[in-house]
């Protein structure tokens, strides 16, 4: 049963000071609370690339790289993942989350009204011709990438159209995902998650089914981080009928089956790495899990709307490093 709404969950983002001295950062990050003062195109634009969500696709790169047990640290090898990470980052989150934007002005109306669509502070034309923009150089990236590797099959292109597809599709009527918590919310996990690891993973190696399966249960922990950004837009959520975890069941219930999904996923995946007799690197993720369990009690369960960003500053670098604990282990079982 849903809660009742209170007025923590009715309340609008208060467009932020344009004194305070962190907004022009939070601006360039594309983070909540950016400045809404700021007139440059280039650094609208970057705003609306959000470059703090690159972090995790960037990451999932360097877990599929090591989950390979090819990688050789080269010059060649290390450019050749710097060239992967720009398609995986900048150029195809740049263009998932400009679509984003794109389609979530109306709602970025009520909750964000300073952001740089509903602002007026870029256009329409502009922002359409920064998405395909973003959108063809990521396929010419991941194309050079299958060239590089050999590809008989092109993997890499595939999985940034494929990636590119559900980014249409999460964000974009008819069937916009994200009205759908679940459904939404695991599209989100997966491309965080799964997507970069598979393409990292192709680069240097055979992608295989193991692999996939291993990872799509991984985005499973990914789903409840995805949860946590849909705390900062419950009324506009609600008043455009998107059906978010907090919508269905209020923010206290949702804010549970977030922190649950993280840590029962994670150590799922520590229970493996001991069925593969990778003993030692279960055992650290199990160590990287506990501050996470930690800084949930301490900040999110008892504020979820008002503690979203420093628990997911706090807990998710814990998350990360867990990944690349379970890429370097299974890149070591040979899996």
């Amino acid at each position: 049963m849903a809660e009742p709404s209170t007025p923590a969950d009715n309340a609008v983002t208060p467009a932020p000071n344009p004194e305070d001295q962190g907004s022009k950062a939070r601006q360039l990050l594309g983070m909540k609370g950016a400045n809404p003062g700021e007139t440059s195109i280039w650094k609208i634009r970057l705003q609306l690339m959000k470059p703090i969500t690159w972090i995790p696709l960037i990451w999932g790169v360097v877990c599929g790289a090591a989950s390979s047990g090819q990688f050789r640290w080269s010059l060649e090898y290390v450019l050749i993942s710097a060239a992967c990470m720009l398609m995986s980052g900048p150029l195809l989150t740049g263009y998932t989350q400009t679509l984003n934007d794109f389609y979530d002005r109306d709602i970025d109306a009520i909750n964000e009204p300073y952001r740089p669509i509903p602002s007026g502070a870029i256009s329409i034309p502009q922002v359409t011709t920064q998405i395909l923009v973003l959108l063809g150089a990521g396929i010419a990236v991941a194309y050079g990438l299958d060239q590089w590797a050999g590809h008989d099959f092109p993997m890499i292109t595939v999985l940034a159209i494929g990636g590119s597809l559900v980014s249409y599709i999460y964000s974009a009527p008819p069937l916009k995902l994200k009205q759908n918590g679940w459904l939404g919310n695991y599209a989100l996990g997966a491309s965080y998650i799964a997507l970069p690891w598979w393409a990292g993973h192709a680069l240097f190696g055979d992608l295989n089914w193991t692999i996939v399966i291993l990872t799509l249960l991984y985005s499973l922990a990914g789903l409840g981080i995805a949860v946590v950004n849909d705390f900062k837009s419950v009324e506009g959520d609600r008043q455009m009928g998107l059906k978010s975890l907090p919508v269905m069941f209020g923010v206290s219930t949702a804010a549970w089956i977030c922190v649950l999904m993280i840590d029962l996923f994670q150590g799922g995946m520590a229970a493996y790495l001991m069925a593969i007799q990778q003993n030692l690197y279960a055992v650290l993720l199990i160590l990287l899990i506990i501050p996470q369990i930690t800084f949930q009690d301490m900040y999110f369960l008892r504020d979820p709307l008002g503690n979203d960003v420093k628990y997911q500053a706090s807990a998710q670098p814990f998350l990360v490093l867990g990944m690349l604990v379970t890429g370097l282990a299974l890149g070591h079982a040979g899996i």
